[in-house]
């Protein structure tokens, strides 16, 4: 087996792929929360995917990509015995895992592959933990049986109300603070309005609250600068200083702003990537 080759790969949902990938020192140092930098092609574009999951016996990874622009898209054209250009890690500082109480685990779409390994080690760490797990339909819920084998409990919801309880995470969440439910820390990944949503949820009770952001980054050691947020006034880097800040203290407004800054140049690649794919067709 080659270092960066893939060694499984299955569709969890639509647009969303789960990847096995043969990397053992990655694999031996990873801790929750840390993530890795990918390329797929030798002229491709860089992007960082959170490490969903490590078996060190095996020296594999595992990586959850939810198709949304042409890396993603060409990301999941890619089969079993084919390797990735580049793959660096584990970068970013890992989760700060400590007995706290009961955690509240709080993951929309794409993002519960991130939040199932701090769930993990948060279950480990003696925590009770209560995961809501949102998705705009059922077939789009991801990681399920995972989410229930680190967690006391599971609440789902879905904005169609198709599996769960209709509506949004934030409403789940909500209805455990009017309920009187002891909450202590708070953990929330996602969208970055879900995540700005639960952050103004948990602030008005002043409940501790973690999220992970999901910033533009481009060389993940804080040389570039892509990734830069602002959190408690001050600038700090997701890749280095992060990924994970007081949800709180994030000035959510200008990360989405940033957030859609190269909105029509990744349009423009995407439509040349559908337009090539058609002319190979």
């Amino acid at each position: 087996m080659e270092l960066n080759e893939i060694v499984s790969k299955e569709v969890l949902a639509p647009d969303v792929t789960r990847f096995v990938v043969y990397a053992p020192e990655i694999a031996e140092k990873r801790r929750a929360g840390q993530f890795v930098i990918i390329r797929v092609n030798p002229l491709g574009e860089r992007i960082p995917l959170t490490i969903a999951d490590a078996d060190p016996r095996a020296g594999t990874i595992t990586l959850i990509s939810q198709s949304v622009g042409k890396t993603t898209y060409e990301l999941a054209e890619k089969e079993v015995g084919d390797k990735l250009v580049d793959l660096v890690g584990p970068l970013g500082s890992p989760t700060h895992i400590t007995k706290v109480g009961t955690v509240v685990s709080v993951g929309g779409g794409i993002g519960i592959a991130p939040i199932y390994p701090i769930t993990q080690a948060m279950r480990a760490a003696g925590n009770y933990i209560i995961s809501i797990l949102g998705a705009r339909r059922k077939e789009l819920l991801i990681l399920e049986q995972e989410m229930r084998s680190v967690s006391d409990e599971v609440i789902i919801t879905t904005d169609d109300g198709s599996y769960g309880k209709k509506g949004f995470v934030t409403d789940a969440l909500q209805e455990l603070i009017h309920q009187g439910r002891k909450i202590d820390l708070v953990i929330a990944i996602g969208p970055a309005v879900m995540m700005k949503m639960v952050s103004k949820l948990t602030a008005a009770h002043q409940i501790p609250t973690i999220a992970s952001l999901n910033t533009i980054m481009i060389d993940g050691t804080g040389m570039c600068g892509g990734c830069r947020v602002t959190v408690g006034g001050k600038t700090k880097f997701v890749c280095v200083d992060g990924p994970e800040f007081d949800a709180h203290q994030v000035d959510w407004d200008e990360m989405e702003k940033r957030l859609g800054m190269y909105k029509e140049l990744e349009c423009k690649a995407l439509e040349r990537y559908w337009a090539e794919k058609k002319a190979r067709a």
